[in-house]
């Protein structure tokens, strides 16, 4: 059970309303994590400004839901897996493609596999890749920029999967038909 406060838009600190009237105005609703994260003002606006961020990248809806499903899985969200999976959903991304990450399947084309394989060596090396991790990377038709742009997706991550397992985020009502476990 979660010790930390799940704040409402009227119970959460001064600083943290506006950001919370965000939440509720695109998701219809203020997710768990963003009530825990209203806690620190801070925490909240620089995972919103992460999240638009990187929405907003070189990525499309599936090297997105890629680099993001990788992070969750390896880092065993289980608050952050089933919510990706009702974004994918959202997003319009192949089911087939969001079963496959939850599962660690291989992806459905030679380039996902490239973005979840260097995704995942960044994650387990903390950064530290090898000349031939980057090398495959970038023959897979990736460059510098999806480099640095799946260290702002893995910042994003690093904020939201800690926050779940030291708060112990509720799922939310909406993600629960998706709910996961590591197997």
């Amino acid at each position: 059970m979660s010790t930390f406060t799940l704040h409402t838009i009227e119970s959460a600190p001064e600083e943290s309303k506006p950001l919370l009237e965000k939440s509720k105005r695109e998701f219809g609703m203020v997710p768990n994590l963003m009530a825990v994260l209203a806690n620190a003002p801070g925490a909240l606006e620089g995972y919103q400004k992460l999240h638009e961020s990187f929405l907003n990248s070189s990525f499309d809806a599936e090297e997105i839901t890629v680099v993001w499903q990788c992070i969750n899985v390896e880092h065993n969200c289980t608050y952050c897996v089933p919510a990706h999976t009702g974004v994918a959903h959202s997003m319009n991304v192949d089911p087939a493609l969001t079963e496959a990450l939850r599962e660690r399947q291989p992806m459905p084309t030679a380039k996902l596999q490239a973005l979840y394989d260097f995704t995942l060596a960044m994650v387990r090396e903390r950064g530290e890749v090898s000349e031939q991790q980057l090398s495959d990377f970038y023959d897979a038709g990736y460059g510098e920029r999806q480099v640095l742009e799946i260290i702002l997706g893995l910042s994003q991550k690093v904020i939201s999967n800690y926050t779940n397992h030291i708060a112990k985020t509720p799922l939310d009502k909406p993600f629960q038909q998706f709910s996961w476990t590591k197997s």
